[in-house]
């Protein structure tokens, strides 16, 4: 019997874990998150010096590798921030801050702020146009939850609303997914001619919100859903569907309520574990060491995220 993915010793030993971090956060050594500097750089070994302790003889400041990170200030203990992303990554429709709380033994509040650090840490940077030149990207939107205040009613004006862009690809398509403040072409459109390349096919399904999209892009060809039309040759938005029976399941199903000032950090998620799945070449482990990469140049204080309702 193999033994638990859990039981490897970065999981329980706080200088295993350190040292583990350290290898993918600093791959080719120290490095002051101040100044930049890695060659004067001393390690400190003092009885009373915490574990990974650093000091950059520049600008004569100690630091470790958290420090500039989502876990810098941060007293949960380095093995458990370990086992929660190990957790959350390897969880395909995501994992609560009340099963966190309970798996890890920190409180509630802990496990729901390490949650968020982690969704932070997850959240892409910098990302380049999508498509191309003889690229399909698929465009659709989908509705979740409900709007602080909102009563319940027919439609969906009550609900949030996400729009996620799909990059086909022979390997495996690849999302990008947005909270938006409407599915009008006015809340759209903008935000779809900064991430897809001009030169890129669309397809979409036949809402009028996407009826000018062959003005800005290559082709546009939709589906009509209203009159049962699903698939028209290679013209469909059937990834994007499969992407969304996913996120909707995790949330509903999962998280059950999100503030919607959290929304953009949940959305970060799924199109996290998506993009890095097992399709891709990226298992469990692969992608726990990816989220802990992205954790790299990001902070998430807790004024920043004091106030939202438990998700």
């Amino acid at each position: 019997m193999a033994a638990s993915v859990l039981s490897a010793e970065h999981f329980h030993d706080e200088g295993a874990a350190t040292k583990f971090i350290e290898a993918r956060i600093w791959p080719e050594g120290p490095v002051c998150p101040r100044c930049g500097e890695t060659a004067r750089i001393g390690r400190l070994n003092g009885k009373t010096t915490k574990i990974g302790q650093c000091k950059c003889y520049v600008c004569r400041k100690p630091f470790a590798v958290t420090v500039g990170t989502v876990m810098e200030s941060s007293h949960i203990p380095l093995h458990i921030w370990l086992q929660a992303m190990h957790l959350l990554c390897s969880s395909k429709k995501g994992i609560s801050s009340n099963q966190l709380h309970r798996t890890l033994g920190v409180t509630l509040k802990s496990a729901w702020f390490l949650s968020h650090r982690i969704r932070e840490a997850m959240r892409s940077i910098g990302m380049e146009p999508m498509g191309g030149a003889g690229e399909i990207v698929e465009i659709d939107e989908t509705f979740i939850g409900r709007k602080q205040g909102e009563m319940i009613r027919r439609g969906y004006s009550h609900k949030h609303a996400v729009m996620s862009l799909i990059e086909r690809r022979p390997e495996g398509a690849r999302v990008r997914s947005f909270h938006v403040s409407g599915t009008a072409a006015a809340d759209l459109l903008p935000i779809i001619r900064v991430h897809v390349s001009p030169e890129t096919h669309i397809m979409t399904d036949e809402a009028g919100q996407y009826s000018r999209l062959n003005r800005f892009f290559a082709a546009h060809d939709f589906t009509n859903h209203s009159a049962g039309e699903y698939v028209r040759g290679n013209v469909h938005i059937n990834t994007a569907e499969g992407y969304y029976s996913v996120f909707k399941r995790g949330m509903v199903g999962i998280y059950q309520h999100c503030a919607e000032h959290h929304l953009h950090r949940y959305v970060a998620e799924y199109d996290f574990r998506y993009n890095n799945r097992v399709r891709l070449g990226v298992d469990d482990q692969a992608r726990t060491d990816a989220a802990i990469k992205g954790a790299a140049g990001k902070r998430l204080t807790y004024r920043t995220t004091v106030g939202a309702a438990e998700a």
